[in-house]
């Protein structure tokens, strides 16, 4: 019997493509991701870059209240 570590039969199987469904909740994750993060940008651009407790505060209030008007 071949040793699967000398054959590298482990390299050549199939690998199984996600379903319809998982990439497309992929995908929506990662634009809801990057919204956020341009909204977090444009905070920081018109207030100034300094990182607060305040501003994180903040940022938080704007990316709660974001979700809940989707």
């Amino acid at each position: 019997m071949a040793n699967i570590l000398t054959t590298g039969a482990a390299y050549s199987a199939p690998i199984s493509k996600p379903s319809f469904l998982t990439r497309l909740l992929r995908v929506q994750i990662e634009a809801r991701q990057r919204q956020a993060d341009r909204a977090v940008e444009q905070y920081l651009a018109t207030r100034g870059f300094k990182l607060t407790d305040d501003a994180e505060r903040q940022i938080e209030r704007l990316l709660s209240n974001a979700g809940r008007q989707l």
